[in-house]
């Protein structure tokens, strides 16, 4: 069966290019590459805009790996995120799209942070999957990198549905393997969506108010922006009539609730002719056949 699922950032091209126009940003930095296909679009945008591209994964998908071989304009860093970030040299937006846990996120936007603090540039960055499943449980592609006071009880072999704040052993959505998810949504210092309104209570703790845009569909796609930056108000022009528009939500949640049926179905044609090959011809055509 074809991948149903629709789930690359690329999507929100028509967003996320119109904005980094309206900011003048040339100098990107993209955090999590996956197969490139949102790479490919950032690369072209900067090198149109006399930019460049930076994309920090430590391990990519082959797809991306000789695409970017063969183009010597991005600058790939091989390197886990937050002990690359410090030493970006120049950037003007991010876009970031890599471990969905509260830790890494958090920190993440606090390194950004720093970074436009110290080179004197807005903060603009454009964050993937803040919505369900992973905006109030975090995901753990590598569970072992997370210090262990912010890593949360978690297991591999276990999916995720709607409404469910627990876990599925074997069924609903889940990473076979690939990644590890919250054994429970919600609570302090879990997920993607609450990392980055921690990282927006304490920047306003601080005394700098930053805006928020929070886009349904696909996952959903957070905007985060310097309020004082020159291009800030036709920036949230161009993102208001999306805001948490409840149109694109009711979508999104049709279309995942449609898809955990469809993952549903797969289980049980799994188990199905996982148990007829097991047992005897006439008991397995009776199994088959309830």
């Amino acid at each position: 069966m074809p991948d149903l699922l629709i789930h690359s950032m690329s999507e929100f091209a028509d967003i996320i290019l119109p904005a980094l126009h309206i900011a003048g940003a040339r100098e990107i930095v993209e955090i999590g590459a996956e197969f490139g296909g949102m790479s490919q679009l950032l690369a072209d945008h900067a090198a149109e805009s006399g930019g460049r591209l930076t994309s920090i994964d430590p391990c990519p998908k082959a797809e991306f790996l000789d695409w970017v071989g063969g183009t010597p304009a991005v600058n790939h860093v091989a390197e886990m995120s937050l002990p690359a970030i410090p030493h970006v040299a120049q950037a003007d937006a991010w876009v970031i799209d890599g471990d969905h846990n509260w830790y890494t996120v958090f920190h993440e936007l606090t390194a950004v942070r720093e970074v436009c603090r110290r080179d004197g540039t807005p903060m603009l960055a454009f964050l993937h999957d803040i919505a369900w499943p992973w905006a109030r449980r975090d995901l753990y592609y590598a569970p072992e990198t997370i210090p262990e006071a912010y890593r949360h009880p978690h297991c591999f072999d276990s999916g995720v549905t709607l409404d469910d704040p627990g876990v599925r052993r074997g069924r609903g959505f889940r990473g076979h393997g690939q990644f590890a998810v919250a054994l429970h949504e919600g609570g302090p210092r879990n997920g993607v969506l609450t990392g980055i309104e921690d990282f927006l209570e304490a920047e306003l703790a601080e005394g700098r108010e930053l805006g928020f845009a929070e886009i349904p569909g696909v996952f959903g796609l957070g905007v985060i922006f310097a309020l004082d930056a020159e291009w800030s108000a036709a920036l949230a022009d161009h993102l208001l009539p999306l805001h948490q528009n409840r149109l694109l939500a009711t979508l999104e949640r049709n279309r995942l609730a449609n898809y955990l049926k469809v993952i549903d179905l797969q289980d049980t044609a799994e188990t199905r002719a996982a148990v007829a090959k097991m047992l005897p011809q006439k008991l397995a055509d009776m199994v088959l056949s309830s």
